[in-house]
């Protein structure tokens, strides 16, 4: 079997403010009538955000409660050290969390911040990527 893409599928509790957020972050988003979907990246990796109860519906799971856990952590590449920086800049002023500040990593230079919603991302700089 051969697969043509691959997307992830989120929860949210508040369609129009993951829109404005993910939107302000500079990243193409399109509405529909039961989700939000965010464009990444060169190759155009989709994150769908539905409501939380449609999508614990229509999969028949429980969504983590992203305050006391974790459903996985999205990394974006950065081109260098400031734009890690602007990153965080970025994060704040379109209402995100910053759940932990900039620092060295080995080779590189990253900081982990969170949407409304408490989805993890992280911005990291790694020479050669």
């Amino acid at each position: 079997m051969k697969t043509k893409q691959i997307w992830a599928n989120l929860a949210t509790s508040d369609l129009e403010r993951t829109y404005k957020f993910y939107t302000e972050l500079g990243f193409k988003a399109n509405k529909a009538a039961e989700l939000i979907n965010v464009s990444f990246g060169e190759n155009n990796f989709i994150l769908n955000f539905f409501l939380k109860d449609i999508l614990q519906k229509n999969t028949h799971s429980i969504i983590t409660d992203l305050n006391s856990g974790n459903e996985i952590i999205f990394s974006f590449s950065a081109q260098n050290i400031e734009e890690v920086n602007e990153w965080v800049e970025i994060v704040k002023k379109a209402g995100g969390k910053i759940n932990v500040e900039p620092y060295n990593i080995e080779k590189g230079y990253t900081f982990v911040f969170s949407d409304p919603d408490g989805h993890k991302f992280n911005v990291l700089y790694w020479p050669g990527m």
